[in-house]
């Protein structure tokens, strides 16, 4: 018997991948840039090892990574920059056209040989890609032993369509693209320069503007609406993280988000998923302004900030009501406001919340105690609450222990005021 063979029907040994890229150069060198499949990241690039630190690069997180990957799957918009990477010499460019700027880039793979590319940044995307395509992978193989097994007809159906569903995942790992520059650049030691400098001239994004622009948190997605409120318009730096004595904002977006997660969900907790999910912008919008509402009208200080025209034009030397709040008054630190959100979220709790107007009564009575430094004789160094400030202090201790604990000692207060108050 003969048997014919057409060899070119047969898979023949692959240790490469083409894409179309565009050459340039950039600081002398040739630059490839191009778009990849995602599942092919961990094929051309080595997957970084977070127990083993690469010489020529940071230390990776795993659980960073792994939240990458969890992004991919949660996200259909999801949205990333262009990984980069170095190119010692193995990567072939055939131009496709006369100029030779637009070709067919040739990269060996990482797996299964020695790495040609070297992450230069995207380790945790890298990383993040890997181990979502083997939870996958596993999740389907799982599957497949289970349905291999006598199982009824509605749990055999209820476990075809999740492997439908990890299929379609695993399928948009193949179909979606990430952007990739590679550097050409055989000299290991500037290639470690290149790391420095690119972690030298990235600017962070501060946790003021993710609160500004991050929408998947409630806190960040309120944050436009909450400032609107008359103690704050006018009055949150918009850029900056901290409050310096010379800043003339009352305080900045993230000090809004923190606020508004401790009106929500306590001054030491975060905002759960599941809540995330059940709780509507208007509900907290609301909550929020009735806390703000009941302090901007209970603590006299602060109704002096509300009152105060945020356009009107300061002398050189002369101060903003919120400046002035930050030298004389506990109301001024983002953490004795958040401490009071905690509070009032506390009275607001449970089946019997207490009413607004009582708690604003009840915030009239602390009003008295708000002068900033703290004295020994004040309420804060006499009470249980002294664990919670120092000696002269113009807020309280901003550990989270700390602040959960002056909580609980305010919102008992409430029921049982001491003596002083």
């Amino acid at each position: 018997m003969s048997i014919n063979v057409d060899p070119r029907l047969l898979s023949r040994p692959q240790d490469s991948s083409t894409y179309l890229a565009l050459k340039t150069m950039q600081g002398g060198r040739a630059v490839y840039s191009t778009r990849v499949p995602l599942l092919d990241l961990p094929t051309i690039l080595p997957v970084p090892d977070p127990n083993n630190v690469d010489k020529d690069n940071r230390k990776v997180d795993r659980l960073h990574a792994k939240q990458f990957g969890e992004y991919l799957d949660s996200k259909q918009d999801w949205v990333a920059p262009a990984l980069l990477a170095r190119d010692g010499g193995g990567c072939t460019f055939q131009k496709a056209d006369e100029e030779g700027r637009v070709g067919y880039l040739t990269v060996p793979w990482a797996i299964g040989g020695i790495a040609t590319l070297r992450t230069i940044d995207g380790q945790h995307r890298i990383l993040g890609v890997s181990i979502e395509k083997q939870r996958i992978t596993d999740a389907v193989s799982a599957i497949d032993r289970e349905l291999a097994r006598k199982v009824s007809v509605d749990k055999a159906a209820k476990l075809q369509a999740e492997r439908e569903r990890l299929v379609g995942q695993m399928t948009r790992l193949k179909e979606e693209y990430v952007g990739l520059d590679i550097y050409v650049e055989p000299d290991p030691i500037k290639s470690q320069q290149m790391f420095v400098d690119v972690a030298d001239n990235a600017k962070g994004i501060s946790s003021a503007v993710r609160a500004r622009f991050d929408n998947y948190k409630v806190a960040n997605r309120t944050l436009s609406d909450v400032i609107d409120h008359p103690l704050l318009k006018g009055r949150v730096d918009a850029e900056q993280d901290r409050m310096t004595l010379k800043n003339p904002n009352l305080m900045g977006a993230k000090h809004v988000a923190d606020i508004t997660r401790a009106v929500i969900a306590g001054a030491g907790g975060r905002i759960s998923k599941k809540a995330e999910q059940s709780l509507t912008d208007g509900e907290v919008i609301e909550q929020v302004k009735d806390f703000l509402d009941i302090i901007s009208t209970a603590f006299g200080d602060l109704a002096a900030v509300t009152e105060d025209d945020p356009e009107a034009e300061c002398k050189p030397d002369e101060l903003t009501m919120s400046q002035k709040l930050r030298r004389t008054s506990l109301l001024g630190s983002v953490g004795m406001l958040r401490v009071l959100g905690g509070v009032f979220r506390e009275l607001r709790a449970g089946d019997n919340p207490a009413e607004l107007d009582d708690i604003a009564a009840f915030f009239k009575k602390l009003d008295p105690h708000m002068a900033a430094p703290v004295t020994e004789s004040s309420i804060w160094r006499t009470t249980d609450a002294h664990k919670d400030f120092e000696p002269d202090a113009f807020a309280p201790i901003m550990r989270t222990q700390n602040i959960v604990h002056l909580v609980g000692v305010i919102t008992s207060w409430y029921k049982k005021a001491p003596a002083t108050l």
